[in-house]
């Protein structure tokens, strides 16, 4: 059985990052992704979808976007489409012709999400950034890194996926639902920097007594939740917050309580995080994956990407796939009825042009004519 968005089309204007990462999403899900990407002779900004594993499941046609004819071409694209996803600044697709208010004179019911990193308006709308700007205006980055130590970038996982590319992709979601409801379609407005801030909503609460980065139970402050190098020169992680879960892990390193003191008191943290790294540099990794994994310790090895598919666990689960030679992370979530699944690999830029236009409602005189006249590939 298909997933369980089959039947939904999504037309995605060719980017990068954030809107490409939701577009994958949905794809995985089962959604019909129609990647716009632009024709090599094209010069309007934009990135092509060959290879790359956000571009799997989807499909492609070339337009360009600034030929006379290349709009209107998308403008028909979207008639029959259930959602559009686009991640240019502000006032980009207006001037190309493809705004909100020109889709929708198309079609009512249809979802426009919109990515950005400071949002559609404000006094940041139209400056230039990347992720670890966007999550340093929401909190994020000041909060993560060791004690004493700079502000570390978690990669660029929480601006431009976690607080982007998936909020966009449950926000056109969500969208969908009203749209199908109500046949009104309406704007998403996705931005990473208040994407971003919603990730750090459990953190609010106590942001009054936050000790200041490194220092906090969670973010490698304390000795029961962080990473541990082993002798081989490799890590472990431990996250034994729980009371129980504390004195299974301090009985399985051969650790009295009482040499640590009180757990929750943080005075007591850097010289019980000593303590325990000087046991976990004893033996190897290998060696604490047979002492503790599967245990009630909260232990797992750090793996590097390299390793994780070689897991047993991850094997079992199947949670890594490989589609035309490349590993990559299978879909997720999972769906017991509706099942997802990578059905096609990531394809060249506008090899599905003829197709799509096709479906689209295009005889094939006026796919050779936009051809011929390089509005498209």
């Amino acid at each position: 059985m298909a997933g369980p968005l089959s039947g939904c089309r999504v037309v995605e204007l060719a980017g990068i990052g954030p809107a490409p990462f939701a577009g994958m999403v949905l794809a995985d899900a089962g959604a019909d992704v129609i990647t716009v990407d632009r024709p090599p002779y094209a010069k309007q900004a934009g990135f092509g979808a060959t290879g790359g594993v956000l571009a799997r499941g989807k499909r492609s046609v070339a337009v360009d976007l600034k030929h006379p004819e290349g709009p209107e071409t998308v403008l028909r694209l979207i008639e029959g489409a259930d959602a559009l996803i686009e991640g240019f600044r502000p006032g980009v697709t207006e001037r190309l012709g493809l705004g909100p208010a020109e889709c929708h004179a198309r079609n009512r019911a249809l979802v426009y999400g919109r990515m950005t990193g400071f949002g559609q308006s404000g006094p940041l709308a139209h400056a230039a950034g990347h992720d670890i700007n966007y999550i340093a205006l929401g909190g994020v980055l000041a909060s993560v890194g060791r004690a004493g130590q700079p502000p570390t970038p978690p990669l660029n996982l929480v601006g431009d996926f976690g607080g982007g590319g998936m909020l966009l992709a449950f926000g056109v979601l969500a969208a969908l639902v009203h749209a199908r409801a109500t046949g009104e379609g309406q704007t998403v407005d996705a931005a990473m920097v208040e994407g971003s801030a919603l990730l750090m909503a459990p953190f609010f609460p106590g942001r009054a007594q936050w000790p200041g980065r490194g220092r906090g139970m969670l973010d490698s402050g304390s000795h029961f939740y962080d990473a541990y190098e082993t002798s081989d020169g490799k890590w472990v992680s431990v996250g034994a917050i729980e009371p129980q879960f504390y004195a299974e892990l301090l009985d399985r390193l051969g650790i009295d309580p009482d040499e640590l003191g009180p757990q929750m008191d943080p005075s007591t943290w850097p010289a019980a995080k000593e303590r325990i790294a000087t046991v976990f540099r004893t033996r190897t990794r290998d060696e604490w994956c047979e002492l503790l994994e599967g245990t009630d310790a909260c232990f797992a090895p750090a793996l590097e990407l390299s390793e994780v598919a070689d897991h047993e666990h991850n094997r079992a689960r199947e949670a890594y796939v490989e589609v035309d030679g490349q590993l990559q992370p299978a879909p997720a979530p999972r769906f017991d009825r509706t099942v997802s699944e990578v059905r096609v690999t990531a394809p060249t830029a506008g090899s599905h042009t003829d197709e799509v236009l096709a479906e689209a409602g295009f005889q094939q005189r006026e796919i050779e004519q936009l051809r011929e006249g390089r509005a498209v590939a």
